[in-house]
């Protein structure tokens, strides 16, 4: 292990002092741009790992042909989508781009050597005196192979010399223009692309009252930087919508832990409509560095009314034949949901998590469930599963199933709701039925929820249980 770390080391400080040297004269010709050339950065970022950078870059151009590397780009960019435009003064005619993206490591300067000369610089421990002998790479899989002048050997036993650093393997990713100008002179460009690596994600914090009637909700924008490089004093917007995108092997979004707060946050962003979609602008200059994820306050609403709901779903599979059990107590899940209309609400919520919690006896707010919601307009309703009720459970049973003339079936069941509370509950069933059906007897009233489900608003008393029980025709 000693001596892995020691070639690494050694390797490293070979290759350091090599490029102080040779990178020079690699890229002799060309007129480097790095971050300190812009001037004006926007950094527009969308749902699905995609993002549009556009940077505004001062650049020195002579007259005639020129080889301009812009430095620090997204490590992700998508090289296709690179798009290089005069903002003043010369007009430039493109000729050739080459994104540069294979970067710098002693590791990469072996692979790029295989086949080529190096020079192994050996160190007499006893005298310090350097002993240099050339060697041919010949491998670099799982080690190094190397051929000197009489001999095949692996591994390194010293430190190796490189002559120059190859064209195309560079510090930083780089996009390397070609471009022919009329004019010599400082030249204002705006050079825009499209990167993955940046994402964002809307994450809502709700705090339930204590009588469960209202809500307070905060909401943030927690965005991931994994491009590979940094965008200092950007201007930042999002777009919350669904865009369509030709299918691309992209590396999938690292899931990011969000930091959770209940304090409600003050409204930064400002949201205005773009196409089918909505754009949501900070209102400041923001800094993403690399592999960091940041959280912006989005809205903040305060006693938002909610109701809250027990739901029994049943299944359609057990309406088709005879069902010997159903299984034993059924979970019946717990439901809020409130309208984003009126007051502080009633603006387009981005997709994203809602949290929900609730204080305590002693005032400790608590999580209670959570729930993903999809991208959901004004005056519209969200509807969150919290979990399933603890006291409140169902046994569901099949109490008679046969076949009829012209292909119909009746089958008869029973629902028995307990309510271990000690206030009252009530319980909507929810029972999906396939084909042509008829409630041909209930014990409660039930109604149509829509063409395959038929439900029924079931009240049990404190402590106690309530029956239901039905039969269906089916054809």
């Amino acid at each position: 292990m000693k001596a892995k770390k020691m070639f690494r080391h050694t390797v490293a400080l070979a290759v350091a002092s090599v490029f102080t040297i040779s990178a020079s004269a690699a890229f002799a010709e060309e007129t480097m741009s790095s971050e300190k050339d812009r001037h004006e950065l926007a950094v527009t970022i969308y749902n699905d790992t995609l993002a549009l950078i556009k940077e505004g870059r001062k650049i020195n151009l002579k007259q005639g042909e020129n080889s301009i590397a812009f430095r620090d780009v997204s490590a992700k960019m998508r090289p296709e989508t690179a798009s290089l435009r005069a903002i003043s003064g010369n007009s430039l005619r493109l000729i050739e781009q080459n994104f540069d993206f294979d970067l710098l490591t002693p590791q990469k300067m072996l692979e790029k050597y295989v086949g080529k000369t190096v020079t192994i610089i050996k160190t007499n421990p006893a005298t310090g005196v350097d002993v240099r002998e050339d060697a041919q790479v010949l491998a670099t899989n799982n080690g190094v192979v190397l051929k000197y002048a009489d001999r095949i050997e692996t591994g390194v036993p010293g430190r190796i010399a490189y002559s120059a650093i190859p064209a195309n393997l560079r510090d930083r990713p780089t996009l390397v223009v070609q471009l022919d100008s009329k004019n010599a002179g400082s030249q204002d460009v705006e050079l825009s692309y499209l990167s993955g690596g940046l994402s964002w994600r809307a994450d809502y914090v709700a705090e339930l009252s204590a009588d469960e009637t209202k809500l307070d909700l905060a909401g943030w924008v927690t965005l991931t930087n994994q491009s590979g490089s940094r965008y200092e004093n950007a201007k930042l917007q999002l777009v919350a919508g669904d865009v369509n995108r030709v299918q691309e092997n992209f590396e999938p979004e690292v899931a990011m832990k969000s930091v959770r707060t209940m304090a409600a946050p003050q409204q930064e962003m400002v949201q205005e409509n773009l196409f089918e979609y909505h754009l949501y602008t900070l209102a400041h200059p923001t800094t993403l560095l690399d592999n960091q994820t940041k959280q912006v306050a989005l809205l903040s609403a305060s006693s938002v009314p909610v109701k809250k709901e027990y739901l029994l779903a049943g299944q359609n599979w057990y309406y088709q034949s005879t069902v010997n059990d159903l299984g034993t107590k059924q979970k019946i899940a717990v439901m809020v949901e409130f309208e984003n209309k009126g007051g502080e609400l009633g603006v387009p919520l981005p997709k994203g998590v809602v949290r929900v919690y609730k204080k305590d006896s002693k005032g400790n707010a608590l999580f209670v469930g959570e729930d993903n919601v999809d991208h959901t307009a004004k005056n519209e309703t969200v509807r969150l599963k919290l979990g399933d009720a603890f006291d409140v459970t169902a046994l569901h049973k099949q109490t008679s199933f046969h076949q009829i003339k012209n292909e119909a079936t009746e089958s008869a069941y029973r629902i028995e709701i307990k309510n271990a509370k000690d206030v009252p509950v009530t319980v909507k069933v929810v029972e999906p039925i396939y084909g042509d059906w008829k409630i041909i007897s209930s014990t409660h009233t039930y109604a149509k929820g829509d063409a395959n489900s038929a439900v029924w608003q079931v009240k049990v008393p404190a402590e106690g249980n309530v029956v239901l029980e039905y039969s269906v025709r089916i054809r």
